[in-house]
C-alpha cells in the first residue's frame, strides 16, 4: 500500500461550501458559501485573508484568475461576477445565464473562460473585450461542470445530470464525442495529469466513479464504496491517486495505476461538495457542509539521489531517468543559483511507485521503495538485483549492507544481498535510519543499534525525523525543530564490551558525546567532512562547523539537497519541479575549518595559500568566533572586518593606519574612545579633530587644564558655527568680553544683557539700549518700555556700582598661569562660593570709577515698570513719572490682557532680585589655589591701575592699608569676617534667577543658536 502522510494544515467552520480553489503561487485557499459570500484562507497561517459578500443567493462556484489578480464567481442570480482580489473592487459584471450557474472553468493561457450553467449551456467569454465568443449546446439537462484538458488547452470536457460526458473543441458548436454509462446524473469530472494516459474521470449520483479513456471511448475502471452520490472527483497531479468525494461525508484515495482503495478520510463536516488541487503541489482543499479544510498528502520532496561523481536518478510518477552533471560543468562557468540544463536519459519504468530513491554508499546500487516494497537496481544498467518486501529501507555505512523494516516488530539485516540478522525491538519500531549504526525509532526515543551483532548500543529520549551520519564519528540528529550534533566514541564501545558488562535498557552511557544542539527546522542535509551542510524550513543553505552557522545562499523557494561535490566545489540542489541549481561553497575553506576544530594549527597554516582571496574573511569570521582573533585579523581581507578586529584587540598602530585610509568621522570617533581608554591623550586628541568631536574635545581639555586647546578648539567651532561650545571656551578662558559679544552677534540680547548683569555690569546699559531697539524692530514698543535699565532706574539694581566695582578689581588679577587642571579641584572648591560685591561692601572702600549712571539719575520715588504703573493706573504726580503712552491713554496697541499674560512683571521680576552677587569666573582663582603662598599670609600683590582709572582713585587705593588688607583677602580665597557673619545670597541663586528668567525671555526674544545646551 502507499505510504501517504496525510495532514491537516486548515480547518475552517463555516456556512456551506459550494466551490473551492487553490491559488497557484501564494498559500491561499478561495471558498464560495450557499450564503452569498466569499471567503479567502491563508492555510499556512490559518488565518482569513479576505471575506466578502457576492449576491443574497448562493455562489456555486468562485475560481481564482492569478495573472490578473482575479475572482470570477457564478451565483444563483445569473450573474458572473469579476473582482480583484487585492482591492475587493468589482472588475465587471456579466448577464451570463438564464439559470443557475454551477461552473466555471478559466483558460490556462488564453483570455478566456467558460461557464456552464442548469439553462443546459455552456458559453465561452472574453475578458478583453466582455463578450461571449460561443454557446455549446447538445446536453439535455443541467451542466454541472466543465474542465479544460491540461495536455490540450483547446479541448474541454462537460459533465451532465443526462448521465453522459460530452467533450468539446473551442470553435466547434457541437461536441466531438459522448461518453456515456453512469446510471444516473454525472456531478463531476476531471482530466489525468500525466502524459502517459489519455484519461478522465467522472462522478455521479449513481454512487460510483468511472475512469474512461477518451480515445477509445471506453470506460477503464470503476470505482465503487461510496454510500451516497459522488460530488467530486480528482486526478491527483503529482501522487498516483484518485480522489473522489461524496455526500457520505468522505473522501476516499484510491491507487490510480492498481485502483486499489488506500484511504478512506473522514472530517466529520457532512457532505463533501468541493475539492481542488494545484499542480506542483500537493495540498488539496476540500469543501463540506459545515466548512472548509486544507490537507497534505505525502511529502513534497521528489525523489531522487545523486552519488558521488555527479550522476543523478531521479522518478517522474513511475518512470525513472538519469542525467549527468559532468556535461553541464564541460559547458562552462556556472553561476550560483543559476538553474541547469541537463540532458536526461530514460531508464524505463518501474514496476513500483518510487516514494524514495537512494544510492549506496560507494554508487554501485540503487534502491527504489514504495508500495510497500523494495527494488535494488544496479546504477549503470539499471539491472534489478534484488527486491522484497519492506516498509522502509536504509543503507549501512558500509558497502553491500541495508536493513528493510518489514513491520513495526520486525527489522532485517542483510550483507550482500543475503539475509544476515533479524532485530526485534522491544517496542514499536516506527522508523529506521542508516549510518553507522542503524538506528530505530519508536514513538518516544531513539535507539542505535551494531550492524554486526545487533547489540543495543545506546538509546536516546529523542524522537528524531532524519538521522545524518557523517564519513567520521560525527552524527546530527534532526527533530521537528531542532538539530544536535553528536560524537560516536568507538573505543569507548569496544571498552565498554571488552569489561563484560551487561548492557543495560539505555545502553552504553559514554558511546555518544553532545556536541551542540542548534534550534532550525532541516528540511534536506549531508555532511562534508565535519561541516554539516543543509537547507532549512526558511529556505537558506547553511552549513554548519564548530558552533558556527555560515549561510551560503538564501533560496527563492523550497529546495533540497542532492549533495557536494568536493571536485567541483560545488553543492548541488534541486526544487519539486526536478530542475537542479548550485552554489560554490571551497573544499578548502571546508577543510581549513575542520583542521582549527580539531586544533591542527599546523595543517590549517599550510591549506591558508591554497583559500582564495575571496573565502578569506569567511575564514576570518570563522575565526574570530572560534576566540583566534589575532589569527583572524592576519588572514581577513575585508577593512572592515580588519578594523573591528584591531579595535578589539587595541592594536592602537593598526587602528589609526586604517582610520587614515578611510577616513571616516565615525572610524575616528571609535579611535578617540579606545585611545582615551588606552590612556592615549595625543592620539586621542588628534582623532577627536579629525572626526569633529567638540564636545569630546570640550571635555578633554577642560579635564586636562588645557589653555591652548580651548583656544584652538574655540577658534574651530566659532568656523563651524557650534556657538554653544565656543561660548564655553571663552567663559572658560576667562574672555567675558568675547562671550558677551558672541551672544549680541547671535542675537542673544536677552541673555546677552544677563551675563553683563552677572560677569560685566558697566556694559548693562548699552545691552539695554540693544534689546530695546531688536524689540520695536519687531514690533513689540510695549514690551521695549517694559525693560529697566540701570542708568534710568537705579534704584531696581541694588549695589550696581558695588559690581561694576567688582568688575574692575577682577579684571586686575594676575591669570597668568591660565587655567586649573582638574586634579585641581579640592584644594579650590572653597572659593568657588565667594561673594565679590559683599567682599567690596565690607572692604569699605569708595568706587574707584567715575560716577555712574546710576548716581547721576534720580530714583523714583515708587519704582514701577511701565506696565504696572499702567495697570494700576495711579494719579502721577508730574508728567516726569510716567512714559508717553500713559498719558496718551494707550497702552502700546496691547490690552490689560496682553500686560498680565506676556509682559507683566518682565522688568521687576527679571531685575528687582535681591542682593545680586557678582560671580568670578572659577578657573580665576586657579593660581591662588595651587599656589604654596595662598596657604600662607601672603604679601599684598601688586596691581597697577587701568590707563583710564583717575589718578585720585589710583592713590586712594595704594594708600589705604585697609584696602590692601581686605584686597588680599579677596585674592587669598579666603571669606572676610564680615561675610561670615551676614548672610549674602547663594552663588547658586543668582544662577537660578538667570536661568527663570532666560525661560521667561527665551519664549519671546530668543531664537536657537546652539545656546539651548548651556
Amino acid at each position: 500500500p502507499l505510504r501517504l502522510d496525510i495532514r491537516r494544515k486548515l480547518s475552517a467552520r463555516s456556512d456551506r461550501v459550494k466551490s473551492v480553489d487553490v491559488h497557484p503561487t501564494e498559500p491561499w485557499m478561495l471558498c464560495s458559501l450557499y450564503n452569498g459570500q466569499v471567503h479567502i484562507w491563508n492555510h499556512e497561517s490559518q488565518t482569513m485573508l479576505k471575506s466578502f459578500e457576492v449576491a443574497e443567493v448562493p455562489v456555486r462556484c468562485a475560481r481564482f484568475v492569478a495573472r490578473k489578480s482575479w475572482i470570477i464567481t457564478g451565483s444563483d442570480d445569473m450573474q458572473l461576477r469579476v473582482f480583484n482580489y487585492n482591492t475587493l473592487e468589482k472588475v465587471h459584471t456579466l448577464e451570463a445565464h438564464s439559470d443557475y450557474i454551477r461552473s466555471v472553468a478559466v483558460h490556462p493561457t488564453q483570455p478566456l473562460f467558460i461557464s456552464s450553467s442548469d439553462d443546459m449551456l455552456i458559453k465561452l467569454w472574453d475578458w478583453e473585450k466582455w463578450q461571449c465568443m460561443q454557446v455549446f449546446e447538445g446536453h439535455t439537462h443541467y451542466v454541472m461542470m466543465v474542465v479544460f484538458n491540461p495536455k490540450d488547452a483547446n479541448t474541454f470536457a462537460s459533465a451532465s445530470l443526462d448521465r453522459t460526458i460530452k467533450v468539446w473543441q473551442l470553435g466547434s458548436p457541437v461536441p466531438n464525442f459522448t461518453l456515456e454509462g453512469h446510471e444516473k446524473g454525472v456531478n463531476c469530472v476531471d482530466y489525468f495529469q500525466g502524459g502517459e494516459k489519455p484519461y478522465l474521470i467522472s462522478g455521479a449520483d449513481d454512487r460510483t466513479a468511472r475512469v474512461w479513456d477518451y480515445q477509445n471511448k471506453t470506460c477503464v475502471q470503476t470505482l465503487s464504496g461510496h454510500t451516497q452520490n459522488v460530488s467530486v472527483v480528482c486526478f491527483h497531479p503529482e501522487l498516483p491517486i484518485i480522489l473522489t468525494g461524496s455526500e457520505d461525508g468522505t473522501v476516499r484515495v484510491w491507487h490510480s495505476q492498481t485502483y486499489r482503495l488506500e484511504n478512506t478520510l473522514n472530517y466529520g463536516l457532512e457532505r463533501v461538495w468541493a475539492l481542488a488541487y494545484v499542480r506542483g503541489s500537493n495540498n488539496i482543499a476540500l469543501g463540506y457542509d459545515e466548512g472548509s479544510i486544507m490537507i497534505k498528502l505525502g511529502r513534497e520532496e521528489p525523489a531522487m539521489s545523486m552519488d558521488s561523481s555527479g550522476k543523478i536518478i531521479w522518478a517522474k510518477h513511475s518512470e525513472i531517468q538519469q542525467a549527468n552533471l559532468k556535461q553541464v560543468l564541460e559547458q562552462g562557468v556556472i553561476k550560483d543559483g543559476e538553474a541547469l540544463t541537463l540532458s536526461t536519459k530514460d531508464l524505463g519504468a518501474c514496476e513500483i511507485y518510487p516514494q524514495s530513491l537512494q544510492h549506496n554508499p560507494n554508487g554501485r546500487f540503487v534502491v527504489v521503495c514504495g508500495d510497500g516494497e523494495y527494488i535494488i537496481y544496479t546504477a549503470l544498467a539499471w539491472r534489478n538485483k534484488s527486491f522484497g518486501s519492506a516498509l522502509e529501507f536504509v543503507w549501512a555505512s558500509e558497502a553491500g549492507v541495508y536493513a528493510v523494516r518489514e513491520s513495526s516488530s520486525k527489522i532485517k539485516v542483510y550483507k550482500n544481498f543475503k539475509e544476515r540478522s533479524i532485530i526485534k525491538p522491544d517496542f514499536s519500531a516506527e522508523g529506521i535510519f542508516g549510518g553507522h549504526l542503524l538506528g530505530v525509532r519508536s514513538s518516544n526515543s531513539l535507539a542505535f543499534y551494531d550492524w554486526e551483532s545487533g547489540d543495543l548500543v545506546r538509546r536516546i529520549e529523542i524522537v528524531p525525523k532524519a538521522v545524518y551520519w557523517s564519513e567520521n564519528d560525527l552524527v546530527a540528529i534532526c527533530t521537528e525543530d531542532s538539530y544536535f550534533i553528536l560524537r560516536f566514541s568507538e573505543s569507548a564501545v569496544a571498552e565498554f564490551r571488552e569489561s563484560g558488562e551487561v548492557i543495560q535498557d539505555e545502553g552504553i552511557e559514554t558511546a555518544f558525546e553532545v556536541l551542540g544542539e542548534i534550534a532550525d527546522d532541516i528540511r534536506t542535509a549531508c555532511w562534508v567532512g565535519d561541516c554539516f551542510l543543509f537547507t532549512n524550513s526558511v529556505n537558506r543553505l547553511n552549513y554548519y562547523v564548530g558552533g558556527e552557522i555560515v549561510t551560503v545562499s538564501h533560496l527563492d523557494r523550497p529546495m533540497y539537497l542532492l549533495g557536494y561535490i568536493p571536485k567541483d566545489n560545488r553543492v548541488y540542489l534541486v526544487d519539486k519541479d526536478l530542475q537542479p541549481v548550485s552554489y560554490a561553497i571551497s573544499l578548502t575553506v571546508l577543510e581549513y575549518q575542520t583542521l582549527v576544530m580539531r586544533r591542527d594549527f599546523a595543517t590549517a597554516d599550510g591549506l591558508m595559500s591554497q583559500i582564495p582571496e575571496g573565502e578569506r574573511t569567511r575564514v576570518a569570521r570563522f575565526l574570530e568566533k572560534q576566540g583566534f582573533k589575532e589569527q583572524a585579523l592576519q588572514v581577513s581581507t575585508d577593512i572592515d572586518h580588519k578594523f573591528e578586529l584591531a579595535m578589539t584587540l587595541k592594536n592602537m598602530k593598526l587602528v589609526h593606519e586604517i582610520a587614515q585610509e578611510v577616513d571616516s568621522p565615525l572610524r575616528w570617533k571609535q579611535v578617540a574612545d579606545l585611545a582615551l581608554s588606552c590612556w592615549e591623550f595625543d592620539l586621542a586628541q588628534k582623532s577627536m579633530m579629525a572626526a569633529k568631536d567638540y564636545p569630546g574635545l570640550l571635555l578633554l581639555f577642560t579635564t586636562s587644564g588645557n589653555p591652548e586647546g580651548l583656544t584652538i578648539l574655540a577658534k574651530k567651532c566659532q568656523e563651524e558655527e557650534q556657538n554653544h561650545i565656543t561660548f564655553v571656551c571663552l567663559f572658560l578662558l576667562q574672555r567675558l568680553e568675547e562671550c558677551l559679544d558672541l551672544l549680541v552677534v547671535t542675537n542673544r540680547l536677552p541673555e546677552a544683557c544677563f551675563f553683563a548683569r552677572t560677569y560685566l555690569p558697566s556694559k548693562v546699559d548699552d545691552l539695554v539700549v540693544l534689546w530695546k531697539e531688536s524689540l520695536e524692530a519687531k514690533g513689540k514698543p510695549g514690551m521695549a518700555a517694559s525693560l529697566a535699565s540701570p542708568g534710568e532706574y537705579g534704584n531696581l539694581f541694588p549695589d550696581i556700582d558695588l559690581a561694576i566695582q567688582a568688575e574692575r578689581r577682577y579684571k586686575r588679577m594676575d591669570r597668568s598661569e591660565g587655567l586649573a587642571a582638574a586634579s585641581d579641584y579640592v584644594a579650590m572648591k572653597a572659593a568657588l562660593g565667594r561673594d565679590l560685591i559683599e567682599e567690596v561692601r565690607e572692604s569699605g572702600e569708595e568706587p574707584e570709577l567715575p560716577v555712574s549712571p546710576v548716581q547721576a539719575k534720580p530714583s523714583l520715588p515708587e519704582p514701577q515698570s511701565p506696565v504696572r504703573a499702567q495697570t494700576q493706573a495711579p494719579q502721577p504726580d508730574s508728567e516726569s513719572e510716567i512714559e508717553p503712552e500713559a498719558n496718551n491713554g494707550t497702552n502700546n496697541g496691547m490690552d490689560d490682557r496682553d500686560f498680565e499674560e506676556e509682559e507683566e512683571g518682565q522688568a521687576s521680576s527679571a531685575f528687582n532680585t535681591p542682593e545680586p552677587t557678582f560671580q568670578m569666573p572659577r578657573d580665576a582663582f586657579a593660581k591662588q589655589q595651587r599656589s604654596p603662598a595662598a596657604h600662607q599670609s601672603p604679601a599684598p600683590p601688586k596691581i597697577e591701575a587701568p590707563e583710564e582709572d583717575s589718578e585720585e582713585a589710583s592713590d586712594d587705593f595704594d594708600d589705604s592699608d585697609d584696602d590692601e588688607d581686605e584686597l588680599q583677602t579677596v585674592l587669598s580665597g579666603k571669606p572676610s569676617p564680615a561675610a561670615q557673619k551676614q548672610a549674602s545670597p547663594a552663588p547658586t541663586q543668582l544662577k537660578d534667577d538667570f536661568d527663570d528668567d532666560v525661560d521667561d525671555f527665551d519664549s519671546d526674544f530668543g531664537e536657537d543658536d546652539g545656546f539651548d545646551d548651556l
